[in-house]
C-alpha cells in the first residue's frame, strides 16, 4: 500500500523556483456529443493551461480511465449489451450514440452490481467499451480542430490509488466511516470541517465520481505548490469536500466553478439530448466552411470565456459565435509582432493571489477597445 504523507515536511524553495501547478478539471463521460457546456469548461481549461505553463510547471492531469468506474458509464455499457448486443460501433455517429445514452437514462432500471462487476475489474485492466472508444476517437477530432491540449483521451491512466487504498488513507485522516463490515456504505466525513457527510461507495461497493477522484488526487497533490479544480457549478459541494481533503495533504487547492450554458433560455442536462446543431462536430464544421483554423481557434474562445463569462447568464448564440469569429479574424490581422512588453509580464496581471492565470481575465482584455493591440506571442502561446 502507498504510504500516507501526513506529516509531510514543509520545505522552503528558493525563490527562482517555478511554482507547480496541477490542473484537474471535471472529465465529460463518453457516451454523447461534446454540447455548449462541456465546449466552454474545455477552452477555458486550455486557455489556464497554456497560459499558467509560461509561468509555473503545469501538470494537466485528465483521465477518462479513472472515472469509467463510476454506475453512469458502467450502466451504461452494460445497458448497450443488454440491449443491443454485438453492435459494431465503429461507423457509428456521436449523436446515434448519444441517443443510445438518453435511452438508457429515460429506461430508469440500475443494474444490479453483479452485472456491472466485470465491466469493473475490465476497465481496471485497460478496456474501454466499443462505443466508448468511438466517442473518444471522435472527440480526439474535435480537440485538434479546437487546438485543445489533448491529455491523453485514448491512453489508459489508472489512477494511483486503489479503492481499498484511498479508503485506508481517509481513515488515516480520520474522514472515513466505513460500514462495510456490516453491509452499509462508506461515507466521507468532513463534517468537523462543516460540510455534510457523503456517501462515496454504496452498500453495494460501487463507487461515485468523488471516490474516483480521491483516488486519482489524493497520491498526486504533494508534490504540487497549487491544485486547481474546474468543473460544472452544480458540483460544487462534491468539489468543496474534495479541496477540503486535498489541502490537507499540503497544497493549495482553488475551486474553479463554471456555470453550464443554457439552450433557448433552460439549462438541460445532455442526459435529455437537445444538442442537435450546437455540438462541437456542428459548430467546428460550420466554422471551417468559412474561416481557417487559427480564426476558428480564437474565435471560439473569445465566445466560450470572454463572452458568455464563467456564469450561465447568457444563451448560446449562434449569431454571436459568429460575431467572435470576425472578431478573431480581425485581432489576428492586427497582432503585432514586436509587442514593449514580454509574454510573462502580459500573463502576470491576470494572477490575483494564485499561480494560475484566471482565463477570463486574460481573454476578455483581448476584446478592450483601448487596451494594447494583442502581441502576435501571446496569441501563439496561449489561444491557437
Amino acid at each position: 500500500m502507498t504510504a500516507l504523507p501526513l506529516e509531510r515536511p514543509r520545505v522552503h524553495a528558493p525563490t527562482a523556483r517555478r511554482e507547480r501547478v496541477l490542473l484537474a478539471p471535471i472529465t465529460v463521460t463518453p457516451s454523447k456529443p461534446l454540447t455548449p457546456s462541456h465546449l466552454k469548461g474545455l477552452l477555458w481549461t486550455d486557455v489556464m493551461y497554456r497560459a499558467t505553463r509560461q509561468l509555473a510547471d503545469v501538470t494537466f492531469r485528465s483521465s477518462q480511465t479513472t472515472y469509467h468506474p463510476t454506475e453512469q458509464t458502467l450502466g451504461f455499457w452494460e445497458f448497450l449489451d443488454r440491449t443491443h448486443g454485438d453492435r459494431a460501433y465503429g461507423q457509428c455517429s456521436e449523436e446515434e450514440i448519444g441517443e443510445l445514452y438518453v435511452a438508457f437514462r429515460a429506461e430508469g432500471i440500475r443494474a444490479p452490481a453483479e452485472a456491472l462487476r466485470p465491466y469493473a475489474d475490465a476497465v481496471e485492466h485497460g478496456w474501454v467499451h466499443p462505443a466508448g472508444r468511438r466517442v473518444l476517437d471522435l472527440w480526439s477530432g474535435h480537440y485538434a480542430g479546437l487546438g485543445l491540449h489533448d491529455p491523453g483521451l485514448l491512453a489508459h491512466q489508472p489512477p494511483g490509488l486503489g479503492l481499498d487504498e484511498t479508503l485506508s488513507w481517509l481513515k488515516a485522516l480520520r474522514l472515513c466511516v466505513d460500514q462495510r463490515e456490516v453491509g452499509g456504505p462508506v461515507h466521507l466525513d468532513t463534517t468537523r470541517y462543516g460540510l455534510p457527510l457523503r456517501q462515496i461507495v454504496t452498500a453495494d461497493g460501487r463507487p461515485n465520481y468523488l471516490a474516483c477522484a480521491l483516488r486519482e488526487l489524493m497520491p498526486l497533490t504533494a508534490d504540487f505548490d497549487e491544485v486547481v479544480l474546474l468543473y460544472d457549478r452544480e458540483l460544487d459541494p462534491d468539489h468543496q469536500q474534495l479541496a477540503r481533503v486535498l489541502s490537507l495533504l499540503g497544497p493549495r487547492v482553488r475551486r474553479v466553478p463554471l456555470g453550464r450554458v443554457p439552450i433557448d433560455g433552460q439549462v438541460r442536462s445532455a442526459r435529455h439530448g437537445g444538442w442537435e446543431k450546437n455540438h462541437a462536430g456542428a459548430l467546428l464544421a460550420s466554422a471551417r466552411a468559412e474561416y481557417d483554423g487559427p480564426v476558428v481557434r480564437l474565435g471560439m474562445r473569445l465566445y466560450f470565456i470572454a463572452t458568455l463569462g464563467p456564469g450561465r447568464q447568457q444563451s448560446f448564440d449562434a449569431a454571436l459565435v459568429r460575431q467572435c469569429l470576425r472578431r478573431a479574424e480581425r485581432l489576428l490581422a492586427a497582432a503585432d509582432t514586436d509587442p514593449a512588453d514580454g509574454l510573462t509580464e502580459r500573463l502576470s496581471r491576470h494572477r490575483k493571489d494564485h499561480v494560475y492565470v484566471d482565463p477570463y481575465r486574460l481573454t476578455s482584455s483581448l476584446l478592450g477597445r483601448r487596451g494594447p493591440v494583442p502581441g502576435r506571442d501571446l496569441l501563439s502561446a496561449v489561444f491557437l
